[in-house]
């Protein structure tokens, strides 16, 4: 079953960097931390040697996750997007109508979400209750604490 997720440019270039150093650089040292523990002795006493096979098989199950990812990952032409609804990689500027409160965020896949800079997640429930709506409209969004109603005040890319 294959999940295709939706990147940036960035986001792509952010995972294969990833992968080529975990590939070029970790892969190596895992394997000398493990010749190095196969010199020391007697390998059914060797704690040591179990530790660094335990990180090689770590390594090589984040590097089958990334390439899987990667070879599921299609790249949005953000030229081609329509700005008069919310859809991934839409910046979108909100109101909060208990509070007042603006916020402006945009929506990215699940990897490349961070609260920090703005970016949250089309799967959050935020995400999930802006998708589709046109600037006007009110997105009444159920969260863990009750229902928050957002005003969409703008929509760009």
């Amino acid at each position: 079953m294959s999940n295709v997720s939706y990147y940036t440019e960035e986001g792509i270039k952010k995972l294969r960097a990833e992968l080529d150093h975990l590939k070029s650089i970790e892969r190596p040292k895992a394997s000398q931390a493990i010749a190095e523990a196969r010199d020391k002795g007697d390998l059914s006493e060797n704690a040591e040697y179990d530790a660094a096979k335990e990180a090689q098989g770590l390594l090589e199950m984040r590097i089958a996750k990334l390439e899987e990812t990667l070879s599921n990952a299609r790249v949005i032409d953000e030229s081609q997007l329509d700005t008069s609804k919310v859809l991934v990689l839409s910046k979108v500027k909100i109101k909060n109508q208990a509070n007042g409160m603006e916020m402006t965020y945009t929506l990215v896949a699940e990897s490349e979400a961070n609260l920090k800079t703005g970016k949250i997640s089309v799967n959050s429930p935020i995400g999930k209750g802006l998708l589709g709506k046109s600037v006007g409209d009110v997105a009444e969004i159920k969260v863990p604490n009750g229902t928050l109603n957002f005003e969409i005040l703008e929509i760009s890319r």
